[in-house]
């Protein structure tokens, strides 16, 4: 246990964000053409048709992203009669495609990890953190959701019973054609993603 705060104290001052709250705390994501860990190249177009499209936000070595993988892969293959589109996004500044590839083999991440090379994607979606989920509406680009996929991993605490599961929640109102109250969701914790100046 005193490892695992370790690791996520000293993730939380690897690097800083340059994003606060504002009103516009749902923003839109911006079209992209960018590359996974194994080379091949995804635009926002490709998922065109799909119903919505989940994004989460991964980084190389940030232990509560790592963590939380097996409860997005366990969301995946419960959504896969659904027309969902799951995908990571990877805007670390220190990673790159080999490195990221290295991640994913190392913990069987099988979902193509897109890497924001110019963080432009990032950016647009105002992520401030891994471990953070999107639900987008990959015709009018909103978001719909954002926050942590459950409430189990915090910056030095491990839940051994889940209470709540804001990401699936959230999935399953948006399905049934509701909106997501936004002030129920508690910011995502994970490692601060560092932007470059612009």
């Amino acid at each position: 246990m005193l490892k695992f705060k370790s690791l996520i104290l000293l993730a939380m001052l690897a690097s800083v964000s340059v994003f606060s709250h504002a009103e516009d705390y749902l923003k839109s994501i911006k079209e992209f053409e960018l590359k996974d860990q194994n080379g091949n190249m995804h635009s926002l177009d490709d998922y065109a048709d799909k119903d919505y499209i989940v994004v989460y936000t991964h980084g190389s070595g940030c232990p509560i992203a790592r963590l939380s993988v097996p409860e997005y892969v366990k969301l995946e293959k419960e959504y896969s009669q659904q027309n969902i589109e799951f995908l990571m996004l990877n805007s670390f500044i220190q990673d790159d495609i080999p490195r990221i590839k290295n991640e994913a083999e190392e913990f069987n991440i099988t979902f193509p990890i897109l890497k924001d090379a110019d963080q432009s994607v990032g950016r647009s979606l105002g992520a401030e953190r891994t471990a953070e989920a999107f639900i987008i509406d990959p015709r009018t680009q909103e978001v719909l959701f954002r926050g942590p996929i459950n409430d189990g991993l915090g910056y030095e605490t491990q839940r051994t019973v889940v209470e709540n599961h804001y990401l699936k929640n959230a999935l399953d109102t948006i399905i049934a054609g509701g909106s997501v109250n936004m002030s129920d969701i508690p910011d995502a914790k994970g490692c601060l993603i560092g932007y470059f100046l612009s």
